[in-house]
């Protein structure tokens, strides 16, 4: 699946219809992975990518209001003057402004899609404590199931701060430690968790969680996303 962002819809487009079919083109290629429940990275490409078109539409809107303005006309039924820019934007801009103002609905009707199956895992996907939590939360352990691969995936958790100008955001980095088989005799949690603080004893008193679901969705492109994103909103509560 090909990267989507604004160059390789905007790059070199000669015409509407080519820039239509590129849009049409990629958003079949996420609609596909959609249906076998994969949303990762489709959905956060179509994000990004609605997020941008609406930045230069914004950007747009500002421009033109910055300049001057000259008389189209008079509304004599709403007693007011209608203003229009007197400044000038060439063909290939407004052809590319038109693009993004077809291109968008049909982004967001995807994204729709997305967020529902997103929202579904969501609702099936729990994250436990294990044992008793400490105040210091920033870093800890995690497990998490591959139920396709029936495997239970012993994670390290670390959650830092980045920032950029006037404001601050929280990250979440995890690196596997290593995969255990979940056989018929399932091993505790706790069990698990005392084991990994005698392999690993940079962490003496470690945050640990567990992740639950009862769903067989694609791991990597959907259950392992979403869980990151509970877990951190569990971290924040």
């Amino acid at each position: 699946m090909e990267k989507l962002n604004l160059e390789s819809i905007l790059g070199g487009l000669n015409d509407t219809e080519l820039g239509q079919y590129r849009v049409l083109q990629a958003l079949k290629e996420r609609y596909g992975e959609f249906s076998h429940n994969r949303l990762y990275p489709a959905l956060a490409d179509l994000v990004q990518l609605a997020e941008d078109f609406q930045a230069l539409q914004q950007r747009r809107d500002g421009m033109l209001a910055q300049l001057p303005q000259r008389l189209r006309e008079v509304d004599l039924h709403n007693m007011h003057l209608v203003y229009e820019p007197a400044g000038h934007e060439s063909p290939e801009f407004r052809r590319m402004m038109d693009l993004i103002a077809w291109a968008l609905p049909h982004i967001e009707r995807a994204i729709e899609e997305g967020s529902g199956i997103y929202e579904f895992v969501n609702q099936h996907v729990r994250i436990d404590d294990v044992g008793i939590v400490p105040a210091y939360r920033e870093e800890g352990y995690w497990f998490v199931p591959e139920a396709r691969a029936a495997l239970l995936h012993l994670m390290r958790y670390e959650v830092s701060i980045y920032s950029v100008p006037n404001e601050r955001y929280r990250s979440l980095k995890t690196v596997v430690l290593e995969s255990v088989s979940e056989g018929s005799v399932r091993r505790s949690a706790e069990s698990l968790k005392r084991e990994i603080i005698r392999k690993y004893r940079d962490l003496p008193n470690p945050a640990t969680f567990r992740c639950e679901s009862d769903i067989d969705f694609p791991f990597a492109e959907t259950l392992l996303p979403v869980a990151k994103r509970k877990l951190m909103a569990h971290l924040a509560a």
